[in-house]
Order: C-alpha cells, then structure tokens, then sequence
C-alpha cells in the first residue's frame, strides 16, 4: 500500500493545518463524500478527519505537487486542526498568512470591548458616516497615489485604504474570513 503525505491547509486563512498520511482508498472516500480521509499508520486504518471529535475537514480542492510525490488539501476546518486542541499542528498560535491584518482586527475588537479615549479607531466606529466618507476618501487618494507611479505613496495610501475597508468589515459586522471565502469559491 503506498502511503502519500498530504499537507491540510485551511482554505479562508491559508493556515497550514496538519499533515497526514493517504492512499488510494482513503483518496476515493475523500473524493465521494467531500470529506478529507487519512490512512492511519499508527492504528492501520483509515480514518475520517473528526469522525470521532466532529472537527471535519470540508475538502476544497486537492493540488499534486511538482513531483507528484505529496498532495496539498485545501479545507475548510471545522473546529482545531490538531488532537491536542490547537487551531493546528504546529504552533499553538498558528502561523498566519497576514499577521498585520489579524493584528489589525484584534484591534478593532479590543476597540470595541474596551473604548479607548482619543482613538481614531473609537471616533470611526461611533461615527459610520464618517467612516463610509473616509473608506470614498482614502480609496481616491490611492488612486491618485497610483496615478503618480510613486510607490512609497501607493503602499501609505493603500495601507489607508486597507485600514478603512477592514474597519467598515469590522463595523458591519461582517468577518474577514467570509470575505476570503467569496474570493476562495470565485477563483475555483
């Protein structure tokens, strides 16, 4: 029975979650009913990923690598990757493609939680207004910036305008993630 490694990945945050272990059986199940399947080498069987904790994997799409030697599963995660109860195998803060975006938005919420006098960040979210004003303001002065071929302009406007969109997301009510859900269903 050949055994192939296979890296899970979680589709909206581009987490590496997991590796494990596959075979054709295991390949076939994932492939009939949507979930990822493993082959187990220390039971010496297959398995479904949260058969037992109900933290299934969602298959997204499956990628060979270049010598088609190791498969790349792109999920969504239901619930931690990891048996110890972490978001994934490898840290117990996982590696994140953006941290200063995740950083950001743990911002916002503290904000929110925790109203801090004098913050930017306070004025916009009591002021929805004025928030939707700066996210038409900031995107024009990026497009300006762009216009202008100065790229130290366009990375300061568009760090402005990402900012403004991520805190009308925040404000909204709508998660980032749902956002890079949209984008993962579009680009298949």
């Amino acid at each position: 029975m050949k055994l192939i490694p296979v890296i899970a990945q979680d589709a909206q945050t581009n987490d590496v979650l997991m590796m494990a272990w596959t075979n054709a059986e295991a390949l076939r199940r994932t492939r009939k009913t949507g979930y990822m399947h493993y082959w187990s080498r220390s039971r010496a069987k297959l398995w479904k990923k949260g058969e037992e904790s109900g933290h299934v994997q969602k298959l997204v799409s499956l990628h060979w690598d270049c010598d088609r030697d190791t498969l790349l599963a792109r999920v969504i995660q239901t619930g931690p990757a990891c048996h110890t109860g972490s978001a994934t195998c490898w840290t117990k803060t996982p590696w994140r493609a953006n941290p200063d975006v995740d950083d950001l938005l743990a911002v916002f919420a503290e904000r929110k939680r925790k109203p801090k006098k004098g913050s930017y960040t306070n004025r916009l979210l009591d002021d929805p207004a004025r928030l939707r004003e700066k996210v038409i303001e900031e995107c024009l002065e990026f497009l300006m910036a762009v216009r202008s071929g100065k790229k130290k302009d366009i990375a300061e406007e568009a760090a402005d305008v990402l900012y403004h969109y991520l805190l009308t997301l925040f404000a909204s009510g709508v998660d980032f993630k749902a956002v890079a859900g949209v984008l993962e269903r579009r680009r298949r």
